[in-house]
């Protein structure tokens, strides 16, 4: 068993993908996706539904890593009224980075938003954590980290 991908549905895929692009150095796994038909119907349970999108694969783990997918519906549903890190359900898209300030600048540049400050702390037993929450330009919430292991 192995994990394969993780969903993001977007209100622009394009852009969105374009973010994680430059923030993130992700890379896109062609072909663009452009789906319809009844087995998608049977297989999400919506009615007629089409989606566009694309993979992009995540950084540190190569040609067979997993994927960050985004798809873009043609109806969707209303999101969440804001970000919040406590919100039940899928919390955060984790990072792991060389330097969190230059890469929270970087989100910055491309329309990303900042949730919180960047902090530090010693995790007993682990090291210690450089961190903070911020978002993409739709809200998703990411956690920017990076480790000085003991």
């Amino acid at each position: 068993m192995k994990y394969a991908h993780t969903n993001i549905v977007s209100q622009d895929w394009k852009k969105l993908t374009d973010f994680y692009i430059k923030v993130f150095d992700c890379k896109p796994v062609l072909p663009e996706r452009d789906l319809t038909g009844d087995w998608l119907e049977k297989a999400t349970g919506l009615k007629k539904p089409h989606l566009r999108g694309m993979h992009l694969r995540l950084p540190g783990f190569g040609d067979e890593g997993p994927t960050l997918e985004v798809f873009q519906y043609d109806k969707m549903l209303d999101k969440a009224p804001f970000p919040a890190a406590n919100r039940i359900g899928l919390g955060h898209l984790a990072f792991e980075v060389e330097d969190v300030n230059e890469t929270v600048n970087l989100l910055l540049k491309n329309e990303g938003k900042k949730l919180g400050e960047i902090v530090s702390q010693e995790i007993k037993g682990v090291g210690i954590i450089n961190f903070t929450y911020a978002t993409d330009p739709e809200g998703n919430i990411l956690e920017i980290q990076s480790w000085k292991k003991f």
